[in-house]
């Protein structure tokens, strides 16, 4: 028995995994019949022992491999020969934090596995918060710009995303000019020190965004 868990929400994957140990693992035995293993640090040898272990005073042992992604590569060449032979007496969690499509490692799980989808944050960019505002969704492109600020991302590289993500936008030539307009405004205002650099982005989204009209 394989299962797949991929996404992000640490909290949903264990209360799934805790479901699966009330199945299948006494409480009393649980810490001889369950292994959590780090695929950075796993070793193949070290997966083989386990896999080789006989479940203590129960029907089933569970192994779960954190960030099945880092995976060695012969230790993944053992995983897919084990997916067409899976032992009986071992549950196989691989829990990854992305689909990558690919990865053909990946790929070739998700033939064999059970898998359940959790939700998984999406890194943004200046494309991610440009279709937010293409969309006129201020309180999303927010989120979008507030997260790109959070994980250090420079006012003038923003900017620059948002320029360029719109070389390719096919928006009637007066809106595009309003565009460019309030984003210099923007610019000017950073860098004279008018104002701080997140209101002046968070004026400029919010500008944007009452000026675009949805387009597809």
């Amino acid at each position: 028995m394989v299962y797949l868990f991929i996404g992000q929400d640490s909290l949903s994957k264990d209360i799934k995994l805790k479901r699966l140990k009330q199945e299948f693992l006494a409480k009393e035995l649980e810490q001889f019949n369950l292994d959590t293993l780090y695929a950075k640090e796993l070793t193949l040898r070290v997966l083989q022992e386990r896999m080789l272990c006989l479940p203590v005073k129960a029907k089933k042992r569970i192994i779960v491999i954190k960030e099945a992604q880092n995976l060695k590569e012969d230790t993944k060449e053992f995983i897919l020969k084990y997916l067409t032979k899976p032992e009986a007496a071992v549950i196989l969690v691989l829990d990854i934090d992305r689909y990558d499509r690919r990865d053909e490692f990946l790929n070739s799980i998700y033939k064999y596995a059970e898998v359940f989808r959790f939700s998984e944050r999406v890194q943004p960019d200046a494309f991610v918060l440009n279709r937010q505002i293409s969309l006129g969704r201020a309180d999303y492109a927010l989120r979008v710009l507030n997260q790109l600020l959070k994980d250090g991302e420079r006012p003038e590289r923003i900017l620059g995303g948002l320029r360029y993500a719109w070389e390719r936008d096919v928006r009637p030539q007066a809106e595009m000019r309003k565009r460019l307009g309030l984003l210099l405004k923007c610019d000017v205002d950073i860098k004279t020190g008018r104002l701080k650099p997140n209101f002046a982005l968070e004026r400029l989204v919010v500008s944007l965004c009452g000026l675009t009209k949805p387009f597809h």
